[in-house]
């Protein structure tokens, strides 16, 4: 896998850039596949690598999963029972793999999921998504890695989240949608993608109200019948995107969103001072004679999203005063300052907040993706620096961005 990234800076972005299926809501319909008798047929579902591992997962759990011709993914679990153990190289590898801790235990009562990887960007532990499985009469083991998980008498109850965590709410919602009982979930996530998971699994026969309110009832039916279902635009993509254009001073329409899903973006990049508007085709953003200074605090949706915090970072290390980036939800998300700061960047860290004193130019150097978003942003500093930079580990941006080079290059980036 090609594992380096070269850019050489200083070209406006200009044109249209189409956005893939969301990432997250991605990878957790296709845990949730496995939960429905028949072939599932994905459409807009990104071709990225922690995609492409999900499928993997699938395939040496006994659940047949391929390609299309027309790039849709067909799921389709054995009529028996499927593999209850997630392979452990495989699941390391990515955050979701979690998941299926709830689309197991909901399909057939038994889950040995291995403890997840994924980006290193801070603690996020499962004691709530293990909390709501024994909410719902799961019995729960953790040893040499692996999360035990077995139904010994599955009912419906009620779950209130400490913390409106998207994956406890998503394997919550899998496990209840098959236990028999009203589950309520207090305090639940309202992520957009928390949506999809709720209309995909009511699209199948599921009986789920209230997504995206922090109050989502989930009445257990018996079988879940496949489906054929569209992956909602990924918001996060989008929004880098959006980024990429205010951060260059080009203008490009960024096509397939839903535009509420990118309100908080929109917010914050109106203030530095591109200007947004809402076209029939999408999103059209036009950077601003100059970038102004903002504070940015993040937090669960609807507030604005963590991870497009890096990518703001590296828009507001170009702006005309300081800045303050508060980071609510991962600890380890200011990773990307030293690779920053190696570009010329002005920030600063004290706790959880980052103080970004904007300078007039970045400049290209030699730089390491240390996370996704990390990367990203470390990608849109790079189309704005001055020379050329090359961005090492860029493995972590294959991971959530389905054709960043090519998508780039049409607008008019020089990169390799």
């Amino acid at each position: 896998m090609k594992d380096i990234l070269v850019i050489e800076g200083g070209q406006p972005l200009y044109g249209n850039v189409h956005i893939s299926g969301a990432k997250n809501a991605g990878l957790v319909l296709i845990a949730a596949s496995i939960m429905a008798e028949g072939e599932t047929i994905l459409d807009n579902v990104p071709r990225i690598c922690d995609v492409e591992v999900m499928v993997q997962i699938l395939n040496e759990m006994g659940v047949k999963a391929f390609w299309n011709e027309d790039d849709s993914l067909s799921i389709i679990p054995p009529a028996t029972t499927v593999k209850t153990q997630t392979p452990y190289e495989l699941a390391k590898k990515l955050r979701a793999s979690n998941l299926f801790l709830g689309a197991l235990l909901g399909r057939q009562g038994e889950a040995i999921v291995s403890l997840p990887g994924g980006c290193d960007i801070g603690s996020r532990p499962m004691d709530l998504h293990l909390k709501g499985a024994q909410a719902l009469g799961a019995d729960i083991d953790i040893e040499h890695g692996y999360i035990y998980a077995r139904a010994l008498q599955m009912h419906g109850s009620r779950v209130y989240l400490d913390f409106p965590s998207v994956g406890a709410t998503e394997n919550i919602m899998m496990m209840a949608v098959k236990t028999p009982g009203l589950s309520i979930i207090e305090n639940a996530a309202k992520e957009p993608e928390i949506v999809d998971l709720a209309n995909f699994l009511n699209s199948m026969g599921g009986k789920i109200r209230g997504a995206g309110t922090d109050l989502i009832k989930i009445e257990g039916v018996p079988v879940l019948n496949a489906c054929r279902y569209t992956i909602i635009p990924d918001r996060i993509e989008a929004g880098t995107y959006m980024i990429a254009a205010a951060i260059t001073g080009g203008e490009v329409l960024v096509e397939n969103v839903i535009p509420t899903h990118l309100h908080p973006i929109v917010a914050k990049l109106q203030e530095t001072g591109a200007t947004v508007q809402e076209t029939e085709q999408g999103l059209l953003v036009k950077g601003g004679q100059r970038i102004l200074p903002a504070d940015i605090k993040t937090l669960p949706y609807p507030g604005f999203p963590t991870d497009m915090q890096s990518q703001m970072m590296a828009l507001l290390s170009l702006a005309e005063g300081t800045s303050v980036i508060v980071e609510n939800v991962f600890e380890n998300r200011f990773q990307i300052v030293d690779e920053l700061k190696r570009m010329g960047a002005k920030i600063k860290l004290e706790g959880h907040s980052a103080i970004v004193e904007g300078t007039p130019s970045l400049y290209g150097a030699r730089v390491k993706a240390t996370d996704l978003r990390a990367g990203a942003a470390l990608v849109l500093s790079a189309l704005a620096a001055r020379g050329e930079t090359t961005i090492e580990e860029a493995i972590h941006i294959f991971r959530g961005y389905e054709d960043i080079e090519t998508k780039l290059k049409s607008l008019g980036a020089k990169i390799k």
